[in-house]
């Protein structure tokens, strides 16, 4: 059946590093790259989990389409960044009519912040997704293959790390993003050549355990830049 009308709508892949399987004795678990995702309660494809989004308004460009729907659906209101990533316009994306064409986005969150979620949205192991709606998966994996390759040649994870951080907590979230180990020594030696990284002069409150306290960092910069065109970080072997 031949498409009568059009619906244009935006996509947000939000992602921060979050720690799941937490145990009461360590408070903590394995950090992760998660994407926030609520819960469809009607069809199609009723339960199934979706991007957050929705319809383009006549008065709006599309990161505003974007900031709107984040805080509409999933009460989501700050990001520390949003970037735009593709148009999916496959003709039968979504079951129609309408069709619908959808842009979509990659929105960061940092670590340290914990907005308050609807009783149907919750975080996900973008490692470990439940059965997504339409296309979402597809947008889920394209927005983290992007994320993985700005990781190499811009300063892109100050949008996932606190305002300050200790060198391993970066690289947690650099291993957690990347889906591979890093090692802390290189990263900090590959960001500070790249003058990505500033040191603020202050330490990390002690573990429990005692030892020396971590030294502190900042990113230079909160807006995105290149740092190495031609860098790359790739698994090691």
């Amino acid at each position: 059946m031949p498409h009568t009308s059009t619906v244009h709508e935006s996509l947000t892949a939000v992602f921060q590093v979050r720690h799941f399987d937490a145990t009461a004795a360590t408070g903590n678990g394995h950090p992760e790259l998660a994407v926030l995702l609520w819960q469809r309660a009607m069809d199609p494809q009723r339960g199934t989990w979706s991007l957050p989004g929705g319809t383009l308004r006549n008065d709006e460009d599309l990161p505003t389409s974007a900031h709107r729907q984040l805080a509409e659906k999933v009460d989501v209101r700050k990001l520390s960044h949003l970037e735009q990533l593709s148009v999916f316009s496959a003709p039968d994306r979504v079951p129609g009519p309408p069709r619908r064409i959808a842009s979509t986005f990659l929105g960061l969150v940092p670590l340290t912040a914990d907005p308050q979620l609807p009783e149907d949205t919750h975080w996900h192991p973008v490692s470990r997704l439940p059965e997504m709606s339409f296309d979402h998966g597809i947008v889920v994996e394209y927005a983290r293959t992007r994320l993985a390759a700005k990781l190499s040649y811009t300063n892109i994870a100050f949008g996932l790390s606190p305002a300050e951080f200790t060198m391993s907590t970066l690289r947690e979230i650099y291993c957690a993003a990347l889906g591979y180990e890093v090692d802390t020594t290189n990263l900090q030696r590959v960001l500070t050549r790249r003058q990505v990284l500033l040191p603020t002069g202050t330490t990390a409150s002690s573990g429990p355990n005692g030892g020396r306290p971590a030294a502190l960092y900042r990113f230079s910069d909160t807006a995105l830049r290149v740092t190495d065109e031609f860098a790359a970080l790739r698994p090691p072997g």
